[in-house]
């Protein structure tokens, strides 16, 4: 099959069979067609059909990856080469499954090893720090506060937190159903806190718009039920930045990082794993257990016992 075909195939397999978020998409679409440019430059000589790639092909394109650099002179991290690897891996793994192709296995390419991340999170104190940075007599302010308050209450990410509409809110179970990553469907719980900032924002509201979180920059547009008035992920950022760089946190702290303050905040207090998995929205459980080695109780408990520099 036709090296150009058999990444439309696939990334229309990823659209309609696997319902991946259109960045999912576009980011398979980069991988995928940096390594046909990337063979078409040393492999000229080479039909471009998928039954070519062969291993010693894979071995050069990480060679590639692992001594690229930009114009700037910056290489690529490992964690960006893995994701060239996993792409192709997948690319594979799909001709394979769908069309029954002879081509190599894509178990036959290892991923590179890659550092473990450290993990973000803030402490109950920069927390508390953090959400009373803003003037919540101001419409911005109290918005703004409501935003990180429902961040740390339901552990949500910006792309769901935004997406969220008024007729979504129950305030008498305390719950929103939503439609999460990969289209899985969930229920995410709002605290008495988030409950109580909501219902001062709400009632502060004095427009109609569908969208719970709105801008107010600009003159108002009323069609389509204020959809022009949802306030994007790229704002929610720099609102949190704002407020980062007021309270002094020592910490760049994003979105995610109230993500995984949440779930660091339930695995400390003893919520078990699969519970906070299904909180997140995780797929797969070894995604939630990265925050179990900062949040083992017992582990701190074993090291006061038996550290010798513990008195």
């Amino acid at each position: 099959m036709e090296l150009n075909l058999a990444i439309e195939r696939f990334l229309e397999y990823l659209e309609i069979e696997k319902n991946s978020s259109p960045l999912t998409i576009r980011n398979y679409r980069h991988y995928l067609q940096s390594f046909k440019n990337w063979w078409q430059k040393n492999f000229s000589d080479t039909t471009q059909i998928v039954e070519n790639i062969n291993q010693e092909m894979v071995r050069q394109f990480r060679l590639h990856l692992a001594r690229y650099t930009d114009l700037k002179g910056k290489p690529l991290k490992r964690v960006t080469q893995n994701y060239y690897i996993i792409a192709l891996r997948a690319f594979l793994r799909y001709l394979i499954k769908q069309h029954d192709l002879n081509i190599l296995a894509p178990e036959k390419i290892d991923l590179p090893k890659t550092e473990s991340r450290s993990l973000k999170f803030l402490s109950r104190e920069q927390l508390w720090h953090l959400l009373n940075a803003m003037d919540v007599s101001q419409n911005d302010g109290l918005r703004d506060r409501t935003v990180l308050e429902m961040l740390f209450s339901t552990g949500l990410r910006v792309s769901e937190l935004v997406k969220l509409n008024r007729d979504q809110l129950n305030f008498e179970t305390k719950e929103i159903g939503i439609i999460g990553k990969g289209g899985r469907a969930r229920v995410v719980f709002l605290s008495d806190d988030a409950v109580l900032w909501l219902n001062r924002y709400l009632e502060k509201r004095k427009d109609d718009f569908r969208p719970l979180f709105i801008h107010y920059s600009g003159k108002p547009v009323e069609e389509n039920h204020g959809e022009k008035m949802r306030l994007t992920s790229r704002s929610v950022e720099r609102i949190l930045d704002k407020y980062v760089q007021k309270a002094r946190i020592p910490v760049k702290a994003t979105p995610h990082t109230l993500r995984h303050t949440f779930a660091t905040d339930l695995l400390m207090s003893g919520a078990d794993l699969r519970s906070v998995q299904e909180m997140l929205g995780h797929k797969n459980i070894s995604t939630t257990q990265i925050y179990t080695h900062v949040t083992n109780p017992q582990l701190k408990e074993i090291h006061k016992k038996f550290h010798g520099g513990n008195k």
